[in-house]
């Protein structure tokens, strides 16, 4: 029962937004002793759980590298080169990306995109630069769409790509789920099922894409006799 004190800790700790890491460390440290452990082998619990994971935490090195790269403008490169694309909108750029997201993720190779190392730095800053190329400065409400379509392309496309590859967790999760129910399947007729709702996926969230473009010429050209009206009243 005393182990549940960890859970105290956090909430405590986020009610009175104390540093989150520090949180977590300080329930985690309560947990273990309230648990029965010593100071000294509760962290050592945490060495030997990091060292048999260390793979894991490399992913998280990249995120100072693109931190760095933002410093150095990678948003505002980002938005010259789609500036500079004939052609290019919104709607064709998140579609673009939708299908080799969802391409790589159906590859096993689901760490190519993602919010922190794409969405954020370059996918959202090139997709309002194309919408602000066409129609000039954007209002907040369509700045804050085309970011939202943004991130809901990388996780849709990741969420119907990864189960086609065999080898992801999912598929795992989902065979062991069912053998626990008495169904006997393989994950290889697993993922070549998964291969129709991907390409539903595509179609739905690939016409939303498509769709886009209107929407935001619409909200663009609705919002602006509203500034030109309140621009007047301030004159």
């Amino acid at each position: 029962m005393w182990v549940l004190l960890g859970i105290a800790v956090v909430v405590a700790g986020f009610v009175l937004r104390l540093n989150p890491l520090l949180v977590i460390l300080a329930a985690a440290l309560t947990t273990g002793v309230a648990g029965g452990l010593g100071l000294v082998e509760t962290v050592e619990a945490f060495g030997s759980a990091f060292n048999d994971n260390r793979y894991i935490s490399i992913v998280w090195l990249v995120l100072p590298v693109i931190g760095l790269l933002e410093r150095s403008g990678l948003q505002e490169q980002a938005r010259i080169l789609i500036g500079k694309v004939r052609g290019a909108t919104t709607g064709r750029l998140l579609l673009g990306y939708f299908v080799a997201r969802q391409v790589t993720a159906a590859l096993g190779q689901t760490k190519l995109g993602g919010h922190p190392q794409m969405v954020r730095p370059l996918i959202a800053p090139m997709a309002e630069a194309a919408s602000e190329t066409r129609h000039g400065p954007l209002p907040d409400a369509v700045r804050f769409r085309i970011r939202a379509h943004s991130a809901a392309a990388d996780n849709i496309a990741l969420f119907f790509g990864e189960d086609i590859f065999i080898a992801i967790a999912s598929i795992l999760l989902i065979k062991g789920f069912l053998e626990q129910n008495g169904i006997i399947v393989q994950p290889l007729e697993l993922s070549v099922w998964a291969i129709p709702t991907a390409i539903v996926a595509l179609l739905i969230h690939g016409t939303r894409l498509v769709l886009l473009d209107r929407r935001i010429a619409a909200e663009v050209a609705n919002a602006r006799p509203d500034e030109d009206a309140a621009g007047e009243v301030r004159s």
